[in-house]
């Protein structure tokens, strides 16, 4: 199994080395990558695509499954920001209202395609079924609470990394899983709190995932039922979180 140190070692070097590589060569010219900010000012995109491949390749090295939720993750969020970088519409209610009119949004793509990966990858890491059930929802809703709070520089990360935090003392791979999360948003925290970087979708719902797949590792019903409990709460209320966030 691999060990802690290792995880976020490995973690961290793949973000930081594939950002490196990915700012060298920037596919399709630098003005593809670069975007402004809510303060106006040009950021980088590379650190998002880099820190979900690198995240989902440490976490697979730990348990497979955790490796395919945090994939799905990044890849949905990459699918969102690439498609649907100028609709207007945000949060889960516009997405749904959409499409009951027939109209597939982007966020409709995220929010189902990352549910049933989460709830995939949660059917792999635990063996009751209502275990699995509860694992998907707490995988998927820290995947878009962690995008939530990515509306300044540093707050997805940040909040990543301090949640992240307490299970570096857990052993097995709930503990392990915690550093590749930990590991991922150290990396990637520096150039994004001073407003160098921007995760987007890609990367915020990439490391809310691995965070989420630590948490179902490391977790028995009880703290199951009550991390679902939150991120459902805090999906339910995810545009009033993100406004109030976007006030401070």
């Amino acid at each position: 199994m691999t060990s802690r140190r290792a995880a976020l070692l490995s973690s961290a070097l793949l973000t930081r080395g594939l950002t490196a590589v990915l700012r060298h060569r920037a596919p399709g010219g630098r003005r593809r990558w670069e975007r402004k900010n809510h303060a106006g000012r040009t950021v980088e995109l590379y650190a998002g695509p880099a820190s979900a491949a690198a995240i989902a390749l440490a976490a697979a090295r730990v348990h497979p499954a955790a490796g395919l939720a945090v994939l799905a993750a990044g890849a949905c969020g990459a699918y969102d920001d690439i498609a649907g970088a100028d609709d207007p519409r945000r949060g889960f209610g516009a997405h749904l209202g959409a499409l009951r009119t027939g109209e597939v949004t982007s966020g409709a793509v995220k929010l189902f395609g990352i549910s049933a990966a989460a709830l995939a990858a949660g059917t792999l890491l635990k063996e009751r079924p209502v275990d699995r059930v509860l694992a998907g929802v707490v995988i998927a809703g820290a995947a878009h609470t962690a995008n939530l709070l990515d509306v300044r520089p540093g707050r997805a990360a940040g909040a990543v990394l301090a949640l992240a935090a307490p299970g570096l003392a857990r052993s097995g791979t709930g503990g392990a899983l915690a550093a590749v999360a930990a590991g991922g948003a150290a990396a990637v925290l520096p150039e994004d709190l001073g407003a160098r970087a921007m995760l987007g979708n890609t990367g915020a719902h990439a490391l809310g995932a691995a965070l989420g797949t630590a948490v179902v590792s490391a977790a028995g019903r009880a703290g199951l039922l009550a991390h679902a409990v939150a991120v459902v709460a805090a999906t339910v209320y995810g545009d009033r979180v993100s406004a109030w966030a976007r006030a401070l």
